[in-house]
Formats: structure tokens, C-alpha cells, sequence
């Protein structure tokens, strides 16, 4: 079983030629160069490709493969835009060898860009999983023309892949789909909850208690979902994401036909209603002042009455909260803790405070980086028993200037962040208000039934 991708990097071309001149003093300025600069790095970097056994080029030479890339493109006159492409094969733990990953890997880039292209082709053995990479060339040796990649070259990519699997006797993906981001996957192994993990705790309840796909939907919706199980894949979103979430894709199990044959195992007595569960009594200023819906610039008492919701406040209860507009902020307590001590410590109430604040931090950031430029200009003409005094005071000067910087970060992340927690606690009460409005209806019109 093989995953595939493939992506562009992007650069200047003087930058390849620096690199050629002197790899091993040349690091990429920009962060998209330096895949570019790993890859042909491997061919001199042995030990994760066993002494370069599993490296090969296509179309070029792998000693001088980057030179040969660059002359291609100075021929064309393309030294603009997309330096090159660079893409993984990654096979299933266990299921290839060394030898004939890379001779899959060599097959796939053959038949997808060999008779245009100059490409690098290498097998890494340093992790559970073997995988080759795939590095080549923007700009066609052939004819000059760009690489162009499509929905279409992505889906020929896993089919050739696939296909070449399979002559192989190697497993394949069925049904693949695509895979979240490298960080919500780690967050996702460490435990951290996520839009996805939160989406499936609270789909997995809505299974369990509730015996019709009718009350699922209800379920969810009383959580604050938006739901759409009309189509052949029942989806949710939460109101603030702009995309639906297949249920599916959660859960490769969850498909209508699955989910109703599985529902309501924990429903004995009927289907159950969802309800928000919300922290132990607190403290009355805060009850007093809170009114959901009202734009408040007291950001101070926002954030504690946040973290009272959020079960962070008092400390040492077990409470947490069941609403996913607040389960997805718990991964970001830390970032919430240090924001409110700042706002402790500087006595900040109010906008207009944290701007007082700013300002004082800008205006004293500012003197401090011209009178560091002042230092490095004495330096450049002091004697050298003076230099080394002039150094320790810049040193210094940098260092608090560092610390302003943090604060100044931390001064702009209050300022954004108190809006998103606005609108995450007007959502949750508006929820809440919703819920009460729709039973209070269901109570009278089953009064007016009982009534005739």
C-alpha cells in the first residue's frame, strides 16, 4: 500500500546557483527552497539511503543533476516561478523491501514524468515506513515547456502508483480520501482535541442515544451542529467553518446504512436529548456583568468569564465543558493563561488600555533598536579593548528588545483573540437560547393537543 503527493517549490534561480557553488555553506533564505536543498542533499547524505545504494537519476546525472536542471532552464529562458517538484511515495510498515521500494519508486517516476523530465529518485530507510522522493525539474529538457499540475496529474499519480503496487503484489488504498494536516495529526495522536476528534465524540453519542436518523439530527443540532443528511454522505460542520465534514471520513464505518444499523444503543427508554453542561457556580460579579450578544471592551472580565466555561477557572475541578465551540479552545489553554496573566500584571481592563499599552511597548522598542544601531557604529570604531564592553551592552539592549517582542505579540494576540471569544460565547448561548425556544414550542403545541 502506497500513499502518494507532490508539490512545487518555489525560488530564485541565483539561489540553485549558490547552492551548486557551495552546498554546504548555503541555507535557504526562503523556507520553500529548503526541500529543494534536502533533496539533492541526499545524494551527499549516505546514511539514510545506504551509502547511496537507493538513489538514481532519470534523464541526468545524479552527481551534477542540479547543474544539469539549471542549464535546462537558462536554454529555455524559464529561471522564473516554479523551481522544481518534489514529491513522496510512502509504503505500507513492513511490506517492501529496500530493493524493490526503489524500484517501484524508479517505475512510477519513469512512466509519469521520464520522457520529459530530469528527475532525482531516492529511498529512504531512516523510519518505520521506506518512501522515496521524487525531485524534478520545472522546465521540460524536451521541448522547454512547464510542468503543469492538475486534479488530473494527481489522480494519474495514485493510479500509476497503484497500478504499479499491484504488479508488485503489494496492498492498495480502496477508498482514499484526503489526509488531515501534519499538525492535526500529531494533535490527534497526542490526544488534543480537534475539530475532528470533538466531531467524533459528539457524532459517536448521537449514535448511541438516538434510535432515528431524525433525532441524530436533532441531537447534533441541539450541540450547535449544522447538519445535512440528505445526500448519500450525511455531513456536519460547526457554524464558524465555512466546509461540511463527511460523516465517513471520520469514521470509514459511518455511512447511512452502518449508522442506522447501530443506533441507539444507549436510547433504553427512548431517544435522549442533547444538553450543554456548563461550570459550577461562579462567581456573581462575573454573572452580573456577562450579557451574551452585547460588545463589551472590559477584555479582562471576557476572558475570565471564558475560562470559567471552559473549566479552567476556579482550578482543580473535574469539569469540562460538552459545547464543541469551547472543546476545540482547551488545546490553546496555555496561550489562554498566559494572555489573562499579562492583562493581570499590566492592569489591563479595557481596548483602550491594551492600545495605551501598545503604544508603550512600540515607542520604548523603538528608542532601544536605535540605540543598538548607535552601539554598532561605535563598535565598528573602537579600539579592541573597547569593542568587547560595546558587545556586552548590544547584547543587552537585544535581549530586551526580544522580551518587547513578546510582548507586543502577546499585546495583538489579546486584541484578536477577545473577538473570536465574543463570537464563540454569543454562539454558545445563542445555541442554548435556540434549544429552550424549540422545547418551550414543543411543551405548548403538545399543550394545545391535549387541550382539543
Amino acid at each position: 500500500m502506497a500513499t502518494t503527493s507532490l508539490w512545487h517549490i518555489e525560488g530564485r534561480l541565483k539561489d540553485l546557483i549558490a547552492y551548486v557553488e557551495n552546498p554546504e555553506k548555503t541555507r535557504a533564505d526562503n523556507p520553500n527552497l529548503q526541500p529543494l536543498w534536502d533533496i539533492f542533499s541526499y545524494v551527499s547524505r549516505p546514511e539514510a539511503t545506504e551509502q547511496g545504494e537507493y538513489i538514481s537519476a532519470i534523464n541526468c546525472l545524479k552527481e551534477i543533476a542540479l547543474q544539469q536542471m539549471i542549464l535546462t532552464k537558462k536554454q529555455y529562458g524559464k529561471e522564473n516561478g516554479y523551481i522544481a517538484w518534489h514529491g513522496y511515495q510512502s509504503f505500507k510498515p513492513d511490506e517492501v523491501t529496500p530493493e524493490q521500494a526503489h524500484q517501484i519508486g524508479l517505475q512510477t517516476a519513469k512512466e509519469m514524468w521520464g520522457d520529459k523530465y530530469q528527475i532525482i529518485v531516492t529511498t529512504h530507510l531512516d523510519k518505520d515506513h521506506l518512501h522515496n522522493h521524487f525531485c524534478f525539474n520545472s522546465v521540460s529538457f524536451l521541448d522547454g515547456k512547464k510542468y503543469n499540475y492538475s486534479k488530473t496529474e494527481q489522480r494519474k499519480l495514485r493510479e500509476v502508483s497503484d497500478r504499479i503496487c499491484r504488479e508488485h503484489g503489494l496492498s492498495v488504498i480502496e477508498n482514499p480520501h484526503k489526509a488531515p494536516s501534519r499538525q492535526v495529526w500529531l494533535d490527534e495522536k497526542s490526544g488534543k482535541p480537534t475539530r475532528y476528534n470533538v466531531y467524533r465524540e459528539d457524532v459517536k453519542e448521537a449514535i448511541n442515544f438516538s434510535r432515528r436518523p431524525y433525532y441524530m439530527e436533532e441531537y447534533l443540532r441541539r450541540k450547535g451542529y449544522i447538519t445535512d443528511f440528505t445526500g448519500k454522505h450525511w455531513k456536519i460542520r460547526l457554524p464558524q467553518y465555512e466546509h461540511f465534514t463527511r460523516l465517513d471520513t471520520l469514521d470509514e464505518r459511518w455511512t447511512p446504512e452502518n449508522i442506522q444499523r447501530t443506533m441507539g444503543a444507549c436510547a433504553s427508554f427512548g431517544n435522549r436529548r442533547a444538553t450543554i453542561t456548563y461550570p459550577p457556580q461562579m462567581p456573581q460579579s462575573l454573572r452580573d456583568w456577562f450579557k451574551p450578544f452585547q460588545k463589551t471592551s472590559h477584555i479582562y472580565r471576557l476572558y475570565l468569564h471564558y475560562c470559567y466555561l471552559l473549566g479552567v477557572l476556579p482550578k482543580k475541578t473535574t469539569y469540562r465543558p460538552t459545547s464543541p465551540y469551547l472543546k476545540e479552545d482547551l488545546k490553546k489553554l496555555e496561550e489562554l493563561s498566559e494572555q489573562v496573566r499579562y492583562m493581570s500584571k499590566y492592569g489591563i481592563e479595557t481596548f483602550d488600555d491594551l492600545y495605551a499599552d501598545r503604544d508603550r511597548l512600540q515607542g520604548e522598542m523603538d528608542k532601544l533598536i536605535a540605540y543598538r544601531t548607535k552601539l554598532q557604529n561605535k563598535i565598528r570604531r573602537a579600539s579592541p579593548a573597547e569593542k568587547e564592553t560595546l558587545r556586552q551592552e548590544k547584547s543587552g539592549v537585544t535581549e530586551r528588545i526580544t522580551e518587547l517582542r513578546k510582548q507586543l505579540k502577546l499585546n495583538k494576540g489579546i486584541e484578536e483573540r477577545s473577538i473570536k471569544i465574543q463570537e464563540r460565547t454569543d454562539l454558545l448561548y445563542a445555541n442554548e437560547y435556540k434549544a429552550k425556544e424549540a422545547e418551550q414550542n414543543r411543551k405548548s403545541q403538545r399543550k394545545e393537543h391535549r387541550e382539543r
